[in-house]
């Protein structure tokens, strides 16, 4: 199968995400806040980014299940920072950055198909390589390096189950609901 460049309806739906998962993302800073002030007097505030970082990856996956073209869940990320920056949250410009770095782990699962496969395993690819792209990011930007292996391990694993939840079965879930009520003509 050749892949073409983007279609006018793409752009429009990569735009739709973006718009709607920038939303998602500003809630997702109020969640993250909650959880961070509840976990820190047990000395456990840093799982929050573990927990809520599913929320802030859902965009790339889920342009990439809809649209399946190379550079969809890359743009669908990205898009969804832009609009989340736009809207004033709390990181500001730092939000391209990792945007642009969950875009690329999303984007990653749906290379390893070939973008030829767009089916559970696809889903779990993707979540995997999102969690270990994102993962590696944090552990640079948040110092995960300072932490005991034990906590870095725990964290890991919160990571994996949280993304896997969400950018896995939910998105997945949500791509198959809009395929089969044909609200989306998926390619």
């Amino acid at each position: 199968m050749q892949h073409k460049g983007f279609s006018l309806k793409d752009i429009i739906l990569l735009a739709l995400i973006g718009i709607v998962f920038g939303v998602i993302f500003v809630g997702a800073g109020y969640l993250y806040n909650i959880i961070m002030l509840a976990l820190t007097p047990v000395g456990f505030g840093p799982a929050a980014e573990d927990i809520t970082i599913g929320l802030w990856c859902m965009a790339g996956p889920l342009a990439g299940f809809l649209l399946r073209r190379p550079g969809a869940a890359f743009l669908g990320e990205v898009i969804g920072a832009v609009v989340e920056m736009l809207i004033g949250d709390q990181w500001g410009a730092a939000n391209l950055l990792s945007g642009a770095v969950q875009g690329l782990g999303s984007e990653l699962g749906f290379a390893f198909t070939g973008y030829k496969i767009y089916n559970w395993l696809t889903a779990i690819l993707t979540t995997l390589t999102t969690c270990a792209v994102t993962f590696v990011w944090d552990w640079f930007k948040s110092g995960y390096d300072a932490f005991k292996p034990s906590t870095v391990i725990t964290l890991l694993i919160i990571r994996i189950i949280c993304m896997f939840i969400i950018d896995g079965v939910l998105v997945k879930l949500i791509s198959n609901l809009l395929e089969r009520s044909q609200v989306l003509k998926v390619r």
